[in-house]
């Protein structure tokens, strides 16, 4: 159940990462409103996770995530470049979650 946890409290970081883009500096209240409760909702589901797994791979695996899901999403909606470097590091980064799944 940990894992799940920590898969949801990614993919909120994910959410509030992008969602900082419309918040337009957090001059917009809804988009404001609606990324600082993805935000709180990670960060709880992360403080949740943590209380059965070892905090360093919680917090690897939670940032890796949203760093993928960031990097993508930036891809997809705000047309980001797609090159072979970024999408190497992707992976680096998605080997590394893995890794960590795997020992941890």
């Amino acid at each position: 159940m940990s894992w799940i946890l920590l898969i949801i409290a990614g993919l909120c970081e994910v959410a509030w990462a992008l969602g900082l883009k419309a918040t337009e500096g957090f001059t917009r209240l809804g988009p404001t409103l609606l990324t600082l409760a993805a935000l709180l909702i990670s960060v709880v589901l992360l403080g949740i996770a943590a209380r059965s797994l070892p905090i360093g791979t919680a917090y690897a695996v939670w940032t890796g995530i949203g760093a993928v899901g960031t990097v993508l999403g930036g891809i997809l909606w705000f047309g980001e470049p797609v090159t072979a470097a970024r999408l190497v590091c992707v992976g680096l980064i998605v080997s590394g979650i893995i890794g960590l799944k795997v020992v941890g």
